[in-house]
């Protein structure tokens, strides 16, 4: 999963920074509206915390921006302005959810798992490929009857595959959806890890599931 967090408290930003990577998040911060709407405009977000009062560009413009260049990630605002017309104006834009500041962290937490369970995710909690498995929620793994661990890199990598299974993922397409915007394009980062889940996802006997596709990245392939 990655989350963008666009607000200018860098405190906080640090603070839910350190929760959510322990939570298997990818996240990338801005602390001010502009450069925060252009990151949510041109990368793939599972979900977005946009504070209310920012700097050059407020919580209800970068709204604004997300909804018209037609992105669909479930935005998350968080404000200490609570006044109905407000809420009414930012739901108007686009937002999905609304936190007064301050706020618990447990909340926070719910009210993002209950974005992230409406229709179009629910049916990628579970996947399964051939006797591959693998539990987005309970962060589980297994081929066949055998668990399997996987770091939480590995783990976002072998997710984001199986999600589109039979279809090619190229090196720029696995970068953006599993890596945050700081990761170096030009390491062999993404190489390591699909050799390293190619050893823990196989098995003498089992079929290879992981496969590279000469020039173009990889794919899962199943029967």
């Amino acid at each position: 999963m990655r989350l963008l967090i666009i607000d200018d408290d860098k405190d906080l930003c640090d603070f839910l920074k350190m929760i959510f990577i322990e939570e298997n998040y990818s996240v990338d911060i801005f602390n001010d509206g502009e450069s925060g709407s252009y990151a949510a405009r041109t990368n793939d977000y599972d979900i977005v915390i946009l504070d209310y009062s920012l700097p050059k560009k407020n919580g209800l413009q970068v709204c604004g921006e997300i909804r018209h260049s037609k992105k669909h990630v479930p935005i998350l605002l968080l404000s200490i302005i609570n006044t109905i017309d407000n809420k009414v104006n930012l739901f108007n834009e686009g937002i999905d959810d609304y936190i007064d500041k301050p706020f618990s962290v447990d909340e926070l937490r719910v009210r993002i798992q209950a974005l992230l369970r409406r229709p179009r995710q629910i049916s990628n909690k579970i996947l399964e490929v051939e006797d591959l498995f693998l539990d987005s929620n309970k962060h589980i793994v297994r081929r066949g009857n055998k668990g399997i661990y996987l770091t939480k890199k590995e783990f976002g990598l072998l997710e984001y595959l199986m999600l589109n299974k039979g279809n090619v993922c190229s090196r720029g397409m696995i970068m953006e959806h599993v890596w945050n915007i700081n990761a170096d394009p030009f390491s062999n980062t993404i190489e390591a890890h699909i050799l390293n889940l190619r050893k823990k996802i196989g098995s003498r006997g089992k079929k290879e599931l992981i496969h590279n596709i000469p020039g173009r990245g990889y794919k899962i392939i199943s029967n």
